[in-house]
């Protein structure tokens, strides 16, 4: 058995999996962890789900209680936790000094701490969240798994900012990327899909959720993706303003006499879709309230859909072609009217739409293809499973088979 773990600044998120079964076996949250009415979310294949609470003031408690439902009589699917193996970490950032998942070890998680100030909304909590697993469970193996480790294959020439050397070198300001175990999965699945050799495959990757970002895959490693130094960077996202002009930052704090952390507080919280319509950031509004004739939500799902075709655009000159777009995440895999627009405009490039075909994929939780069929690029829909990455990853560590240009080759590769 594999526990995955995903601990943010108020849940922790997990996942019990049977390796040798290729089975999910539970999963849930623990939610308002800090609060006395937290409370777990638990959910086992088969059953309803079941709600508990119980207070836990940090995460250490939360872990504890997870423990306990796992391993109750009546509601658990285990009967002591040595029959867990090992226990895998979500780690949102992992700087430039891990390129892969890494078991975790008193070095690694002093190097997690040292860059933990990137990431300051995410990897405080994933730390608590390894501190508090290895004294709950002491013995067993606890392995890291980045977001940012598939895109450190991105070479010099596109994660360097063109800025001061000296800020790259004394405080690692660089493009990282995010969503990369997303952003892994789908292109893995597209590159079985399009049945090439992977050397030979250029593929644009679509993460669509609240959070957007944009990869572009050639040969099966990341070349270049749209999130930087933090996840601001980008596409228009629910909340983030994605690109702009850096030197807004200064003249909205002055204009409004606060300080520049405010502005960026503004930009990552109070912009995107939320900025724009002044209401929204679920995509299901917007895409209603542009339909019933909402200017603002119109003029939001325009920028979004203009953004995201110009990532396209330069992800395939950059690639020197494509050969398939995949849409992924909430949003990417839902919003038909999303993804149309997104390819609007893009048939020059030999990306031929079947209108009727994406129109139907709504609700269905299925890897799709919607292009034409004499469509020179394929796009397809391909649900993301990060959580078989998460723990594919923890298994070849365990194995002693973990390859950096081999990984990820075993059930999603069939």
């Amino acid at each position: 058995m594999i526990l995955a773990l995903n601990c943010g600044s108020s849940s922790v998120k997990y996942q019990l999996y049977a390796w040798n079964a290729h089975q999910v076996i539970c999963k849930g949250v623990v939610e308002r962890v800090g609060n006395a009415y937290s409370y777990i979310l638990h959910e086992r294949a088969g059953y309803p789900m079941i709600k508990k609470e119980k207070p836990c003031a940090d995460h250490k408690l939360a872990i504890r209680f997870i423990i306990e439902v796992l391993t109750d009589p009546e509601i658990g699917v285990i009967k002591s936790m040595q029959e867990i193996r090992a226990v895998g970490h979500r780690v949102v950032h992992g700087g430039d000094k891990f390129s892969r998942s890494v078991l975790i070890d008193e070095n690694v998680l002093k190097s997690i701490k040292e860059v933990q100030e990137l990431a300051p909304l995410h990897n405080p909590p994933n730390i608590a969240g390894i501190e508090s697993a290895q004294e709950v469970m002491p013995g067993t193996p606890q392995i890291a798994v980045f977001d940012t480790a598939f895109h450190q294959t991105i070479p010099e020439h596109a994660y360097m900012y063109a800025i001061p050397l000296q800020w790259y070198q004394d405080y690692g300001i660089r493009r990282y990327g995010f969503h990369g175990t997303s952003h892994l999965y789908v292109s893995k699945r597209a590159q079985v899909l399009l049945g090439k050799p992977v050397e030979a495959t250029r593929i644009i990757t679509m993460h669509i959720g609240n959070g957007v970002s944009i990869s572009a895959v050639k040969g099966g490693i990341c070349v270049d993706t749209s999130m930087g130094f933090t996840p601001l960077e980008g596409a228009i996202m629910g909340t983030r303003s994605g690109d702009i002009d850096p030197a807004i930052v200064p003249y909205v704090a002055q204009k409004l006499n606060i300080t520049a952390v405010a502005v960026v507080e503004m930009l990552n919280k109070k912009s995107g879709l939320l900025g724009i319509t002044g209401q929204f950031t679920d995509r299901r509004d917007v895409t209603k309230g542009a339909q019933d004739g909402d200017k603002l939500c119109q003029l939001a799902m325009e920028m979004e859909a203009y953004r995201l075709r110009k990532y396209i655009g330069a992800y395939a000159a950059g690639m020197g072609g494509v050969d398939a777009v995949v849409f992924t995440a909430g949003v990417g895999e839902n919003n038909w009217l999303i993804r149309a627009k997104a390819l609007e405009g893009l048939d020059f490039m030999g990306i031929k739409l079947d209108r009727e075909v994406n129109e139907r994929t709504v609700g269905k939780k299925e890897e799709l293809e919607i292009n034409q069929s004499d469509s020179a690029v394929k796009v397809y829909v391909i649900p993301t499973n990060e959580e078989i990455v998460f723990i594919e990853d923890v298994v070849a560590i365990l194995e002693n088979r973990y390859d950096v240009h081999t990984k990820y080759r075993y059930s999603f590769q069939s």
